[in-house]
């Protein structure tokens, strides 16, 4: 589902109305990206900048210490974050112990790592807690958040066996993980528009004459043509590319539909974006997609720093139903992860309220990606349709609103079978195919 992050947390990050930045004019255009070896550069340099936040995050909760404990192969979830640009996974044990920067640890590491597979580490980090005296000494042991849980039971049993009187200090602040991994640092921007008009460019073939034959062409096909095609360009995707054939029936899940696309089917991509059509498509589809836009626009307005997803959900829902739309919002933050650690508003099968993670709070300098649908029913094919969306956006300190990371999509793709010299790029979700 979020389909451009995919392509960020792959590629490049290890890793929406608001204004008038709307639906692109012109095609969209391959990125390239730096080679292997500057990526690996221009991660680290991320990374150290996001640890740099950690003694005033540590300081925000009251922790005087966050203590990270895995062995290879069973990493915390938080690992992915921190790790150097050229590992893959932690080495033996590997401790990592975030500290704020005072007293006894000033101008220490932070964090201060050690890989261990002798048991020495231990009376170290007991020396270390002697001088320090944490009162606070954070765990991930979260049993609801999976950015605040990732400690495993046995590395969580040998600490207790380890620290000794430390253990009694232990707590539990799922909220460090989400924010310092939620986090985002002004030279991911660029390379997440960047990013963004790639998958575009990625819809916009795929959903063309060049790959789609109607009446031959299946929704498989177009996925693994996805999935060649991705490797052409050296990035990967966070999900397998899920194509359906919407329906009155069809729903978003966790597979695309087995068809063949045929002339006037409606198509829908959950990897990156997804495609529609031009000025011949039914005028019913287009006032479908008209409903989705608005309920992005409904979603963006009132997304706001410090509020919960829960209470932005209900102040959307409540919008729509006086405006007389109807549709559902499930919306999630992106980053280093597709659904990445933050504020949810909404779940497919929790439509008006979701425990633990739509209460959490909605943060800014965080990217988010705005999932939902649209019912609307289209005349010309006496049905009633689910129009979905998709569409990445960022936080903008300067404007203080939300924005759409590369724009967003107000028009289809058309798969013109019978002209197929006149087909022109236009970009993202939905996907018309045109009949003769």
């Amino acid at each position: 589902m979020l389909q451009v992050f995919v392509l960020l947390q792959v590629a490049l990050l290890s890793f929406r109305i608001a204004n008038a930045q709307l639906h692109p004019s012109t095609p969209a255009h391959y990125r390239r990206l730096p080679s292997l070896r500057e990526q690996a550069a221009i991660l680290d340099i991320w990374r150290d900048e996001r640890l740099e936040t950690i003694p005033s995050l540590l300081s925000k909760y009251r922790i005087d210490a966050w203590l990270i404990s895995q062995r290879e192969y069973a990493e915390d979830t938080l690992w992915w974050s921190v790790k150097d640009a050229t590992e893959y996974a932690p080495h033996r044990r590997t401790v990592l112990l975030f500290h704020t920067n005072t007293s006894s640890l000033a101008g220490r590491s932070n964090p201060i790592r050690w890989v261990d597979n002798t048991g020495d580490v231990w009376p170290e980090l007991r020396t270390i807690f002697d001088s320090y005296r944490p009162q606070r000494i954070a765990l991930n042991t979260d049993k609801y958040i999976a950015f605040g849980g990732g400690l495993h039971v046995g590395e969580y049993e040998n600490l207790m066996e380890e620290l000794g009187e430390w253990t009694e200090r232990a707590v539990n602040e799922p909220m460090l993980g989400v924010e310092y991994i939620a986090a985002r640092v002004p030279g991911q921007l660029q390379y997440y528009r960047d990013l963004q008009e790639t998958t575009w460019a990625l819809v916009e073939e795929a959903f063309s004459e060049k790959v789609v034959t109607p009446g031959v062409t299946t929704t498989e096909d177009v996925e693994w043509w996805f999935r060649e095609k991705m490797l052409l360009l050296n990035v990967s995707t966070w999900n397998h590319p899920r194509v359906s054939v919407i329906t009155p029936e069809s729903f978003p899940g966790w597979s695309g539909t087995k068809d063949v696309i045929q002339e006037g089917d409606l198509l829908h991509v959950d990897f990156g974006i997804t495609a529609m059509e031009r000025d011949r498509r039914p005028s019913g589809l287009k006032v479908g997609m008209q409903k989705a836009n608005r309920m992005q626009t409904i979603v963006l307005e009132n997304m706001k720093a410090g509020k919960t997803g829960n209470q932005v959900l209900q102040e959307c829902l409540v919008r729509m139903k006086a405006e007389g739309i109807r549709g559902q919002i499930y919306s999630h933050p992106i980053g280093d992860w597709g659904h990445a650690p933050g504020a949810v508003m909404g779940f497919t099968n929790l439509p008006e309220f979701v425990p633990i993670l739509g209460e959490l709070p909605i943060l800014p300098n965080t990217y988010y990606s705005i999932e939902l649908y649209a019912y609307h029913f289209v005349e010309e094919r006496n049905e009633t349709l689910r129009f979905r969306v998709e569409e990445n956006v960022f936080w903008n300190a300067t404007t203080e609103k939300w924005q759409f990371v590369y724009g967003r999509q107000e028009r289809y793709h058309l798969v013109n079978a019978t002209h197929p010299s006149s087909f022109q790029l236009e970009a993202e979700p939905l996907l018309f195919v045109q009949p003769r």
